[in-house]
Formats: structure tokens, C-alpha cells, sequence
């Protein structure tokens, strides 16, 4: 089993790290997370998740323990693959994304592009009390629900979504930018997220 990957990064997009070891580029699956702490490094550090299958082996590669941990235990939850746990952590960090998990919170979770009810409750229902270390911040302080709940509204979020989707941008990427969009102006109508995320894209 591959622990890590560690060399030079000799490519990067929002969705996949290739990592060169020793003459050989490991290419693994990312989160946008993961793309974050990764820009601007020439070098890199990924820990890997193998997924085998008779079809196909995919690497997912991880800028940290607990973000893989997480991924992990999403992927243990029935109806959740591979790609739908990257989503998922795309969406949010490991802390705010264990958080709602712990405080049950089935609205948030459907937020996820492609994640539904019945797939939303079961991972509440099954990881509700294994999520508790990773849903604290780096300060072991609890991030706060009302940061993560209260302030995006559904209905501008998914339609702005939906629209850059349309433009034929990647999900995962749009979805943290429009929901960094309407922490800041919840009351922001959907044109202007719209315009706003196309600045930022």
C-alpha cells in the first residue's frame, strides 16, 4: 500500500496533482482543498488513498492526514464513492465539513452537488460520532454553526451553481466560490453571485 507521494509537482489543476518520484509521475485525484495548499509549491507532499477495482486504479491524493482520514470514512457510508467524498470536501474543509456532520445538519450536506436525502442522512446517521477530532479548527476551538448554516441562502446558491455549471465550469471549484460569495453578501441576488464567481474563477 502507498502511505505517500513526495517529489516534485510537476503538474496541477483543481482536480488532479501529478507528483514525479524517482522518474515516475504519480498522478492522484484531489480535492480543491488540496489544490489550495498545493499552488505555488514546486515541490509536494500527498497522502494517497488507492482505490482498485478490475476496471481501473485511481490514486487520491491528500495535503493532509485528517483530510484523508475524512475521506476515508465518507466513503465508508454506502452511496458514496471516490468522487462524491472529493465533492463533498471540496465543498468544505475537514473542519466545517465534520462539523455538519456531527450537528446532524441534513440542509448543508444537500448543498453538495449530487449528494441526496437518503445519501445525506446516512452519512449524519453513520459518522455523527466518528467525526469529533476532525471537527475542530486548528486552535481546537468547534467552528460555528451559524457560519456554516446561516448565513448561504439555498435557493441563490444552487441556481448560481447550476449557471456556471452551465458555462461548463467544474462544480466542485464554482461551488466554494459562489458559497465564499454569499458568506460575505448573503443577501446577494443571483446575477451578481453569477458575475462575481466568473471574476473569481
Amino acid at each position: 500500500m502507498i502511505e505517500y507521494v513526495k517529489g516534485s509537482l510537476a503538474e496541477l489543476t483543481p482536480a488532479t496533482a501529478t507528483v514525479e518520484c524517482a522518474g515516475v509521475g504519480y498522478l492522484c485525484n484531489i480535492s480543491v482543498n488540496t489544490f489550495s495548499a498545493l499552488q505555488g509549491k514546486q515541490d509536494a507532499l500527498l497522502y494517497v488513498y488507492e482505490s482498485i477495482r478490475e476496471d481501473a486504479w485511481t490514486l487520491f491524493g491528500f495535503a493532509s492526514k485528517a483530510e484523508r482520514e475524512l475521506f476515508l470514512q465518507l466513503i465508508s457510508v454506502s452511496g458514496v464513492g471516490g468522487n462524491t467524498a472529493r465533492t463533498m470536501l471540496s465543498s468544505f474543509s475537514v473542519s466545517e465539513l465534520a462539523a455538519i456532520i456531527m450537528n446532524g445538519d441534513e440542509r448543508m450536506l444537500k448543498t453538495v452537488k449530487g449528494l441526496g436525502t437518503k445519501t445525506a442522512q446516512r452519512v449524519i446517521v453513520e459518522l455523527k460520532d466518528k467525526v469529533t477530532t476532525l471537527a475542530l479548527d486548528s486552535d481546537g476551538s468547534m467552528p460555528s454553526k451559524s457560519e456554516d448554516t446561516a448565513t448561504i441562502n439555498n435557493e441563490v446558491y444552487n441556481e448560481a451553481l447550476d449557471a456556471m455549471r452551465a458555462l461548463g465550469f467544474p462544480p466542485a471549484p464554482a461551488s466554494k466560490v459562489i458559497r465564499s460569495i454569499l458568506k460575505e453578501e448573503p443577501s446577494m441576488p443571483v446575477e451578481k453571485v453569477i458575475k462575481q464567481a466568473l471574476k473569481m474563477m
